[in-house]
């Protein structure tokens, strides 16, 4: 009986995590067209119609509708069930990482840190598809991460020591990118600088080291893997935000545990 109590529970955070996602799928869907981000109702790409509420609950619409428009059958992209699904994994992983509380399931910093995860969601798909990052989705991560930031300080204090951390996090990456882009033009997009400067105040300066080497690591990487196979040149350039936002989010969950294992080997 316990079991089922405690699947309930992870249920209302899973299906948070999965709509939260969804509007980030939105987001970088909306934003390269120039169509309204808030304004304007969800309808079917292809046949135009107003999807009702019955179309639009997280994970179990899609299921339940086969993956197809209930009004004129045409497939839905697996990409929405995808994205629902890592939604509800990020809000359940910031349950058991930052709390839990009475906001559906969620404490305030884990809520916080979900619409953080959904904003990297949204940046590195539009990364991938333009090569630009939006600055109001930059801003939207530094908003996040100031509010995250402020309530660890209102929930476990030291204040001092919490505002340095942070604030040496959303320098210790962007400043160095940023000289590096000017040494050598091309380097990194002004974008994602200001992604590592927004993520650097979510992280922390540990956390930001740990997540910018994982964007080298695997950004690096795929480059490879690309100049091998012959789908790349060496002046070609790749999309970074997509393995910056990755390396973020491995870092808000695990970043801790790597840099003290790192430190620990110092």
């Amino acid at each position: 009986m316990l079991w089922a109590v405690r699947a309930v529970l992870c249920l209302f955070p899973f299906l948070a995590g999965a709509a939260v996602f969804s509007f980030g799928g939105v987001l970088a869907w909306r934003l390269p067209r120039g169509a309204p981000v808030v304004r304007g109702r969800s309808a079917c790409a292809a046949c135009g119609h107003t999807l009702g509420a019955g179309d639009l609950v997280p994970v179990f619409s899609w299921l339940f509708l086969r993956g197809r428009c209930r009004y004129c059958g045409a497939r839905i992209p697996l990409r929405h069930l995808l994205e629902e699904l890592l939604g509800g994994a990020a809000a359940l992983l910031c349950g058991a990482r930052f709390g839990t509380g009475p906001l559906l399931g969620l404490s305030f910093p884990a809520l916080t840190a979900l619409f953080a995860c959904a904003v990297l969601y949204a940046i590195a798909c539009h990364d991938a598809a333009t090569q630009e990052i939006p600055d109001e989705l930059n801003a939207a991560l530094g908003a996040f991460a100031l509010v995250f930031v402020l309530a660890q300080g209102v929930l476990h204090g030291g204040w001092a020591a919490l505002a340095a951390r942070h604030i040496a996090g959303a320098l210790c990456v962007s400043v160095p990118m940023l000289l590096l882009c000017l040494a050598v033009p091309g380097g990194f997009g002004g974008g994602d600088i200001k992604l590592m400067a927004a993520a650097g105040l979510l992280l922390g300066w540990s956390q930001a080291f740990v997540a910018a080497f994982l964007a080298v690591l695997s950004g690096g990487a795929y480059a490879a893997y690309l100049l091998a196979r012959g789908r790349a040149g060496r002046r070609d350039h790749i999309a970074f935000g997509p393995f910056l936002c990755a390396g973020i989010a491995a870092a808000l969950f695990a970043g801790d545990a790597a840099a003290a294992w790192y430190f620990a080997l110092l």
